[in-house]
C-alpha cells in the first residue's frame, strides 16, 4: 500500500469519529465532590428543632423568672401585694434578697383578707414590727424544698414531714391528694396552690391561709 492510501484511510477514519454523536459519557462533566456533610440538610432526628424550655410559672398574672430572687418576682404579683407590703414593713427585704436558699410558703392577698377585720392594719404598724416580723419568718425555711423534696421528707415521716422555720417553731407538711398541705401551731390548714416556683434563691409555694405561730 502507497503512501497515498494510508493517509487517505486516516483522515476518513479521523472523520468518522469527529462527526458521531457524543455520547452522554462524552458530553457530561466529570462529577464534583460529594457535598461535605456539614454542607447538607439535616435530615432525621437532626432536622428536629432543639426543645423549647418549659414557660415560666404565672403567679398573680406575672411571670415568674428563676433567675430573679424572692424579692424581685414577688413585686409583681397582684395577689402578694399584701405580702410584699409586710414584708417591707418587717424590714426583710434584703434578708430575702440574700443568698439563701429559702423555701417561702407565700400567702396570698385572699389568704390576709380572711383574717379577722383590722389585723392587717394593726400588723403594718411601726409598733407592731417585731409580731409582723415574727408572723412572716415563720413562712420561711431554710434550704430550697420543692414539692418532690417534700414529698419524700413526708413519706420518710409516715405521712408528715415537720418544718423548722426561720421564726423557730415547726410547721407540718401532709400529703393531700396530689397535693400538699402546711399545718400551723394553732392548727389551721393551708393548702399549696401552686408549687415549685423556683426563683434563684430558692423556692416559692403559694398558699391559700397566713400561718400562725
Amino acid at each position: 500500500m502507497n503512501k497515498t492510501l494510508i493517509a487517505t484511510a486516516i483522515l476518513t477514519a479521523c472523520m468518522a469519529t469527529a462527526c458521531s454523536p457524543k455520547t452522554e459519557a462524552q458530553t457530561t462533566p466529570a462529577m464534583t465532590e460529594a457535598t461535605p456533610a456539614a454542607d447538607m440538610p439535616a435530615t432525621g432526628d437532626a432536622a428536629m428543632p432543639a426543645a423549647m424550655p418549659a414557660a415560666n410559672p404565672m403567679v398573680g398574672g406575672a411571670e415568674m423568672f428563676a433567675d430573679k430572687d424572692i424579692i424581685d418576682n414577688a413585686v409583681n404579683s397582684k395577689d402578694h401585694t399584701t405580702l410584699v407590703a409586710a414584708v417591707k414593713a418587717a424590714g426583710l427585704v434584703d434578708t430575702l434578697k440574700g443568698a439563701g436558699p429559702f423555701t417561702v410558703f407565700a400567702p396570698t392577698n385572699a389568704a390576709f383578707d380572711a383574717l379577722p377585720a383590722g389585723t392587717v392594719d394593726k400588723l403594718l404598724k411601726p409598733d407592731m414590727k417585731a409580731d409582723l416580723t415574727k408572723i412572716l419568718t415563720y413562712h420561711v425555711v431554710p434550704g430550697k424544698l420543692d414539692a418532690t423534696a417534700l414529698g419524700e421528707q413526708i413519706a420518710a415521716g409516715g405521712g408528715s414531714a415537720t418544718l423548722n422555720t426561720v421564726q423557730g417553731e415547726a410547721l407540718i407538711a401532709k400529703a393531700a391528694g396530689n397535693g400538699i398541705t402546711i399545718t400551723d401551731a394553732k392548727g389551721n390548714v393551708a393548702t399549696v396552690t401552686t408549687a415549685d416556683v423556683y426563683q434563684s434563691n430558692g423556692v416559692i409555694h403559694v398558699v391559700d391561709k397566713v400561718l400562725m405561730p
